[in-house]
């Protein structure tokens, strides 16, 4: 750990957040000097401080203890090429432009890589009344179910949510080429061209 990088760090957090070390002390309930010392690299904030400072500062804790914010890379926009996370425990969904650092339920969460589907695997994908109509005869039950649909152009992604025990049918509006991506809950992401 480099004290002078944390303090560095602290400082300009503090700064952004509008905040004197004498508030940022007070939130904390340590002295204003302490946060001083810390500012200067003369020292580093307590293991035990470390949460509510997180917290009060914005960041996460690895990110104070490196002393730096590190930028993630831009993918210039192409919705095709947007990430999903999904959170194994309480199955929340994230939808991602870029790089990202996720947590959900106490863990970080990566990225999913989506498998091309099998002939077996896709989509049964029609069209009707200027819409993609699609369905699958997956069981979809409350142990293993399809938990989201999406259709990823360059420009847009839609999602729709699915639930267990309900069967897998929806329709989107038809248009212009694009991926369509499913998460399988026990098996993961797939995708196929439409």
């Amino acid at each position: 750990m480099d004290n002078r990088k944390i303090g560095e760090l602290i400082l300009s957090l503090r700064k952004e957040k509008g905040l004197t070390q004498k508030q940022l002390a007070d939130h904390m309930n340590i002295s204003d000097r302490t946060i001083s010392k810390w500012e200067r690299g003369l020292g580093c904030p307590d293991i035990s401080l470390l949460p509510s400072l997180s917290a009060l500062l914005g960041v996460n804790i690895e990110n104070i203890l490196d002393g730096e914010l590190s930028a993630n890379e831009f993918i210039g926009g192409n919705m095709k090429k947007s990430y999903y996370f999904v959170c194994t425990t309480c199955q929340n969904i994230v939808l991602a432009t870029g790089n990202m650092s996720v947590s959900c339920c106490g863990k970080k969460l990566e990225p999913l890589v989506a498998k091309k589907a099998s002939d077996d695997e896709k989509m049964s994908v029609s069209e009707v009344d200027q819409e993609w109509y699609i369905s699958s005869e997956h069981p979809m039950t409350k142990e293993h179910y399809i938990s989201f649909i999406a259709f990823a152009t360059g420009a847009q992604v839609q999602m729709i949510k699915q639930y267990p025990e309900w069967g897998v049918q929806t329709r989107i509006p038809k248009r212009k080429h694009g991926m369509l991506l499913w998460y399988d809950t026990q098996l993961g992401l797939y995708y196929q061209y439409i």
